[in-house]
């Protein structure tokens, strides 16, 4: 029977054990031989004991991918065979596979490991994306292998025949006149004769705006952007403004020698062409008349739009002229000449700054497109028939 006087004495130093200098390793439980045993005996893990990690750090090996059914088998596994899923279920696990993973993952039938030299944290350049796309996740491309595309919205018809005709009695038939024009209040203005009636798109109401009388005619009809005010250009040269709202003149403009057939509004700017091949720019607030004149046509100017930013002023004229002025220009800033005919149908571009749409006449049929800030002419496309 062993001695007990005769162990070894084993101290704390021994045995590194974190204890207290004034505690002594008998008083310990269990004996000493015990914690001797299991320290210098190797760890070996428990093969029925699961080791969890960290709950900030998932275990992979913990983790149920069969959940999705994007989990990939094993290469010496067999894959097994379900006899009771039908067709849809590949193209939803491609669909699922592409919206968790993205839609360059490779199907799992097609690799048999993770993508080599792939960063998943890296900056991606912008993909273009179709502005008609279905898909529910948003990409265009297939996502998986044997997957459609998604479907495609049908390009937007316009209809060949009217859903409405209005009577038009006494409508001028003249390339050079502006008789129509539509309020950012849905109510349109047209210019017959020698009045001007308003029809209201909402309630198909008619109203007789103004009458100029028997010896004058209405040559231009043309509504501020905002609110209810009209501007008529008559045959004699003035320029009268009207309030739609109440039905009653507010002002009448003079300074043209013959008539005005084109107006264009920015904010409080008003500009008038006419057959005089003159601009004038006329400020509403202000007293006088016009504020500037702008000279650059040498025929009648039968067309004017300001961009949207309200920067520069497009004019052309019978003289098969597209001019281009900014804010405070009194001559051209920009010319263009390509035209064959006279220069009535003009439009920016909402969107994009300094893009301007220009179309010519009879002769002409063409519409042609301009980059205003590079000074450059894009692209031509003709048409058949005049422009207006």
């Amino acid at each position: 029977m062993d001695d007990p006087t005769m162990a070894p004495q084993l101290t704390n130093h021994h045995l590194n054990l974190n204890v207290p200098p004034t505690m002594s390793l008998q008083s310990l439980t269990p004996p000493s031989h015990h914690i001797s045993r299991m320290i210098n005996s190797s760890h070996q893990q428990s093969p029925s004991r699961t080791i969890y990690s960290d709950r900030f750090i998932p275990s992979r090996s913990t983790s149920n991918f069969d959940l999705f059914n994007i989990s990939q088998p094993s290469p010496n596994s067999p894959a097994p065979v379900d006899t009771h899923k039908d067709d849809n279920s590949g193209t939803y696990t491609a669909l699922l596979r592409a919206a968790l993973f993205g839609p360059d993952t490779p199907d799992k039938k097609d690799v048999s490991g993770p993508p080599l030299g792939r960063n998943i944290f890296r900056f991606k350049s912008e993909t273009r994306r179709s502005m008609h796309s279905l898909s529910p996740f948003g990409f265009d491309d297939d996502v998986a292998s044997g997957v459609s595309q998604s479907p495609v919205k049908a390009p937007r018809k316009v209809p060949r025949s009217p859903y409405k005709i209005l009577d038009a009695p006494a409508l001028q038939d003249d390339f050079y006149l502006n008789l129509v024009d539509w309020s950012s209040h849905n109510v349109l203005a047209v210019g017959l004769g020698n009045c001007v009636y308003l029809w209201n798109a909402c309630s198909s109401k008619v109203t007789k705006l103004c009458d100029l009388g028997m010896d004058d005619s209405v040559c231009s009809v043309g509504w501020a952007q905002r609110g209810t005010h009209l501007a008529v250009g008559t045959s004699h040269g003035k320029l009268q403004i009207w309030d739609a709202s109440r039905c009653k003149r507010v002002r009448t403009m003079e300074g043209h020698r013959l008539r005005v057939g084109a107006l264009a509004w920015s904010s409080c700017l008003l500009s008038s062409g006419s057959r005089d091949k003159s601009i004038l720019q006329r400020d509403i607030r202000a007293q006088e008349d016009f504020v500037s004149k702008l000279s650059g046509h040498k025929s009648e100017v039968c067309g004017l739009k300001w961009s949207y930013d309200n920067r520069e002023l497009a004019s052309g004229g019978n003289d098969n002229r597209l001019f281009v002025w900014n804010q405070h220009s009194t001559q051209p800033v920009l010319k263009y000449c390509e035209h064959t005919a006279a220069v009535k149908a003009i439009a920016w571009s909402p969107h994009l700054h300094g893009l301007l749409a220009s179309g010519g006449g009879t002769a002409d049929r063409c519409i042609r497109f301009w980059n205003t800030t590079t000074n450059t002419h894009l692209s031509c496309m003709d048409t058949g028939s005049q422009v207006f």
